[in-house]
């Protein structure tokens, strides 16, 4: 009897000191066997370095392009020449591959659960001790993972901005987070509409009209707005500082709900020298002058999509919970 008690404390002293170790614990995490399982399945064979190689050489391809379509700006005299390139050629690689994570990122996620009801191995996967919170961010992890893979791997054409000058560092920082949080927040519409729908092309039908909405979509929408009420500008202008204040502050949100329009409003502030972060910038009411305290488009981006992701996330598992009952 001794000799069974001292190995039932044997056997319970490992997974206490385990539990209680914040590394242990993320270690578990990263071995989320539905993460091993796809990212082992993906990246078996050539296929992923298939993909790979012609997406770098796609985009090779397209630097390439507008590089001999704009060198003839080197010829004109003036050291602001190369500046215009390197944005030029920064502007386009960060555009082409936000184009490219809107339409593959949903492609991983739209069919990651509606995909194995499909396959009939849904109820023998939900047959095992795995939580519905380790299968919905387990297809998530393993989804996303390849879409930054291909982020990581054009970080080297967005460098070569450099050599021309006009780009910062920080700006090819704040672009990849821009990219990276896109596609974390397009996986997750992808993942929630492929909880809920029964069939892979209902989902990917779903998660790609929310996509273009986002992208393409809300810009239009802001445009014709910004359009029709183009003759009250001189109105708001003259305005009290309270309703300048409400508009501008309206007006950052919006432009922090689109992915394109973060990048652009950030890289402005950025050419213009104003910090990365929170600064003050001076507006004009009746010609007085009055300051507001102003936040980078990117935070706020970042905060509302990341906050929008968490809400699909959870509300997947939820589903996934509530078909088991």
């Amino acid at each position: 009897m001794a000799t069974v008690e001292v190995s039932h404390e044997s056997q319970a002293g490992p997974p206490t000191a385990a539990a209680s170790n914040p590394r242990r614990t993320g270690i578990r995490f990263l071995r989320n066997p539905v993460v091993l399982k796809e990212l082992r399945g993906r990246m078996r064979g050539m296929r992923a370095f298939v993909v790979l190689t012609v997406y770098l050489a796609l985009m090779s391809g397209f630097v390439t392009l507008l590089y001999v379509l704009n060198s003839s700006w080197m010829s004109n005299p003036g050291s602001s020449a190369g500046a215009n390139i390197g944005r030029l050629l920064f502007a386009g690689i960060v555009g082409t591959e936000l184009f490219l994570v809107t339409f593959i990122a949903p492609t991983f996620t739209a069919g990651a659960i509606s995909g194995e009801r499909e396959r009939q191995t849904y109820d023998l996967l939900r047959t095992t001790l795995l939580p519905a919170r380790s299968l919905v961010i387990g297809k998530l992890v393993s989804a996303l993972s390849y879409v930054f893979l291909l982020l990581l791997a054009a970080i080297p054409l967005q460098s070569i901005a450099f050599l021309f000058g006009g780009v910062t560092e920080s700006e090819v920082v704040l672009s990849f987070v821009i990219l990276v949080v896109t596609a974390i927040t397009l996986g997750s519409v992808g993942i929630y509409f492929s909880s809920y729908m029964q069939r892979t092309l209902s989902a990917s039908i779903m998660t790609y009209g929310v996509a273009l909405f986002a992208t393409l979509g809300l810009p239009l929408i802001v445009f014709i707005i910004a359009t029709l009420l183009s003759p009250l500008i001189g109105a708001i202008s003259n305005s009290s500082p309270a309703v300048q204040t409400v508009l501008i502050y309206g007006l950052g949100i919006l432009i922090s709900t689109n992915p394109l329009a973060t990048a652009f409003v950030t890289e402005q502030y950025l050419i213009n020298n104003q910090p990365i972060g929170v600064f003050s910038q001076t507006f004009y009411s009746a010609g007085k002058p009055f300051q507001l305290t102003l936040i980078s488009p990117w935070i706020v981006f970042t905060v509302l999509y990341l906050v929008v992701s968490a809400v699909l996330v959870v509300m997947a598992i939820r589903r996934v919970r509530r078909i088991e009952k």
